[in-house]
């Protein structure tokens, strides 16, 4: 699978909490500390993506045409169950989120345009 498919797979399942959409579809936000654990990580079989360094990975959201988006930009983004869960406004300071015209949830047939620049 090409990078932006792997990441589409990642955001749209219940089984990664590291990584979602925000409130629009049109962000994902990335909790850095867990995405390194919870998918950068993995080991063997279980690996997604072939690096397991945070700055290699966000190489590939750039080679792929994604900015990342200050953060008072999506103050909504679906955060009510993580702040619930980890209690902690400074939480919200490890959030990265990043925006590609062709990355969007329902728009999976838009996928073919994230090219490696």
């Amino acid at each position: 699978l090409t990078f932006p498919k792997k990441l589409w797979k990642i955001v749209e399942s219940d089984q990664f909490k590291s990584i979602w959409w925000d409130d629009d579809g049109n962000c994902v936000v990335i909790d850095e500390e867990s995405f390194k654990k919870e998918v950068l990580e993995r080991r063997g079989p279980l690996r997604i993506f072939e690096t397991d360094c945070m700055k290699s990975f966000i190489r590939q959201l750039n080679l792929y045409g994604f900015s990342k988006m200050r953060q008072d930009f999506q103050r909504s983004a679906s955060l009510a169950e993580f702040l619930a869960e980890e209690k902690a406004a400074s939480a919200f300071s490890k959030l990265q989120f990043y925006y590609n015209p062709n990355f969007k949830r329902g728009y999976p047939h838009l996928l073919v345009r994230c090219k490696r620049r």
